[in-house]
């Protein structure tokens, strides 16, 4: 006598809370998908399951299996094509129920030596909210009966509509961090061209002029030497900044005090400029992609202070200030005009700070004027 199917619900809706909590719990999609092919043998009384995620060039980017030892599986040798059977449920949007599988046309093709016999079958295929065929249930071997029932098929047919959204959320973090990758990518691409090849044509335009010049002038040719030194210094300093421009490991372990405190130092020891950091009592970063945009900026507004500015005095201030997290950078160099026309062709160090603030929903503050230094602030609102 067959389980009513509202008693055997319990155990059902356990294994999709199961998999809901550990989405939830941030476990990876096959920790998740795994879940739901274990429970799947318990639900219908079946020997084995198992749970295929088709890459779209003839084989299964994802095949996991329960009921099976990890030694059966490696003797078995690579994953299975998506063929016979298992290629079958990947071309219907209906299940399928059989009690001898060996009576379908259908299957044929891989079949290892060491695979175990099977004969009754359940196969689910796993939609899209789209429709489109993503995955498939496969059950075998109906361990209490000849064969599986519409039950067992309306229980794993609940499981593969979590599966469902199990994969399509995976699919979507996976196109997310590629966009994110990508976008990082042309970000430090724009910023090598911008800074690093406009440094390396002066230094090649420094030492033609240090040649034609040497010949005539050995005092001059010296001096674009020097000059040769410094731009070169320039842009090991340049490439450096973008380096640390990804997420640096100092931001995860000490906070956004405690990284922006130790660049401060190095700067002043390294130029033997005097810049002091002020933090106010209770200061506190949120931990995430909001300090790390803030220490980009912070970064940038440093070094321009520094080596274009040629500041003798820079002061870094941290606070909050009407819940937004603030940052100022002040310096007493030489300043400049920010409604200069010809601003973004000579400073392009702000663009990037303009373009950083903005995409983590904050504001860039700049204050300056020939002759009185600049201040540059950043307002960013934590994220909860």
């Amino acid at each position: 006598m067959s389980i009513p199917v509202a008693r055997r619900l319990n155990p059902t809706l356990k294994a999709v809370s199961d998999a809901v909590l550990g989405v939830a719990a941030n476990l990876s999609v096959d920790e998740v998908l795994q879940k739901l092919v274990d429970a799947a043998p318990e639900l219908v009384g079946a020997r084995y399951a198992a749970l295929g995620i088709p890459d779209g060039a003839g084989g299964f980017r994802r095949f996991l299996v329960s009921g099976m030892s990890d030694e059966l599986i490696a003797s078995m040798g690579p994953l299975p094509r998506t063929h016979g059977m298992l290629g079958a449920m990947l071309e219907q949007r209906t299940s399928y129920r059989t009690d001898d599988i060996h009576d379908d046309p259908r299957f044929r093709g891989w079949w290892p030596r060491q695979h175990p016999d099977m004969r009754s079958f359940l196969g689910v295929p796993i939609t899209s909210p789209d429709g489109v065929i993503i995955g498939a249930f496969y059950l075998t071997e109906k361990t209490d009966a000849g064969a599986f029932d519409e039950e067992d098929q309306e229980l794993i047919e609940l499981l593969a509509a979590h599966a469902s959204i199990a994969i399509t959320n995976a699919r979507l973090y996976e196109r997310s961090r590629e966009l994110s990758i990508l976008s990082e990518r042309n970000r430090l691409a724009l910023e090598l061209h911008d800074v690093v090849s406009q440094k390396l044509f002066s230094v090649m335009l420094t030492a033609e002029a240090a040649s034609t010049q040497m010949d005539r002038d050995l005092v001059a040719a010296r001096a674009q030497l020097e000059r040769l030194r410094d731009i070169t210094r320039e842009a090991l300093d340049e490439l450096r900044s973008l380096i640390l421009g990804l997420r640096p490991p100092e931001l995860d372990r000490d906070g956004l005090e405690g990284t922006l405190r130790k660049e401060v130092e190095m700067l002043a020891r390294t130029h033997g400029t005097d810049i002091q950091l002020e933090v106010e009592p209770g200061f506190a970063g949120d931990g995430g992609d909001c300090d790390l945009a803030v220490l980009r900026i912070a970064h940038e507004a440093l070094n321009n202070a520094i080596r274009h500015a040629r500041a003798e005095h820079v002061t870094v201030r941290l606070a909050h200030h009407d819940g937004e997290l603030v940052v100022e950078v002040a310096d007493d160099g030489v300043g400049f005009d920010p409604q200069a026309p010809d601003l973004r062709s000579r400073h392009l160090g702000l663009t990037s700070m303009e373009e950083r603030a903005r995409e983590s929903g904050g504001r860039l503050r700049i204050k300056s004027s020939p002759g009185a230094g600049t201040v540059v602030r950043i307002e960013v609102m934590p994220v909860a």
